[in-house]
């Protein structure tokens, strides 16, 4: 099944024509990675797709029907989830915090407990500092608490913008391993990573962007063996 379809999509900065008809899918439990250069329109692909900034053309759908437009809220209520570049966890708020953050529109709240403690299980670190203001982590614990705080509204698909940027090689290679573990689990997966060789290396399929266009598209083991995206953005 097709679960997300983004169609011809095109955004402006001002005068600036940031995406130009990009076009992509997604398939329920895949995880398909896009990959491309600083300032290539990644991130604006992902903030455009949940509507973080509007677009001025084309056709975002999701689960078969029209999100483009809809506020963000509505589409995180609807199953998709965006973990933001630089992860953006609420500094000033201990991890269980955050975490219940992102539960912020369910009401059952004997399934939220249930789910903070499989958390805890995936990610025993954030049981460890469970208290500790989010602030004070480090890099890497930042990182899980995004993922894990997205994953508490239990969506049907997560965005994931730039997960292992700014991270130690080690916490890089723990960070891959949890988002193919989160794919396993049921959860579909649009990866946007400069770390072009982990993003294919755990992908089905793989995009290609260059100044707001696809440029290529296939599976991500025939992607790494592309002459072109091996000299571009895998350092062959």
């Amino acid at each position: 099944m097709e679960l997300l379809k983004v169609s011809n999509l095109d955004v402006y900065y001002g005068n600036i024509h940031a995406l130009r008809g990009v076009s992509l899918h997604v398939d329920e439990g895949e995880i398909v990675s896009l990959i491309g250069a600083n300032g290539a329109g990644k991130t604006t692909l992902m903030s455009a797709i949940v509507n973080q900034i509007p677009s001025a053309g084309g056709e975002v759908c999701f689960m078969g029907s029209s999100i483009r437009g809809k506020k963000t809220a509505q589409i995180v209520r609807e199953g998709m989830t965006l973990v933001p570049e630089g992860r953006c966890v609420f500094p000033r708020s201990s991890v269980e915090d955050n975490l219940l953050l992102g539960a912020y529109f369910r009401k059952d709240k004997a399934e939220i407990k249930k789910d903070i403690n499989h958390i805890y299980e995936m990610f025993p670190r954030l049981l460890e500092r469970k208290k500790q203001l989010a602030g004070t982590l480090s890099g890497g614990e930042q990182q899980m608490l995004a993922m894990a705080r997205a994953l508490m509204g239990r969506p049907r698909m997560l965005l994931m913008d730039e997960p292992s940027m700014g991270l130690a090689p080690i916490i890089v290679d723990q960070v891959f391993d949890t988002i193919v573990e989160i794919n396993r689990s049921g959860t579909t997966v649009l990866l946007v990573e400069q770390n072009a060789n982990q993003a294919l290396r755990i992908a089905r399929r793989g995009y290609v962007i260059e100044t707001g266009q696809i440029v290529l598209e296939d599976e991500a083991s025939r992607l790494m063996k592309n002459e072109q995206v091996r000299e571009a953005y895998l350092g062959a």
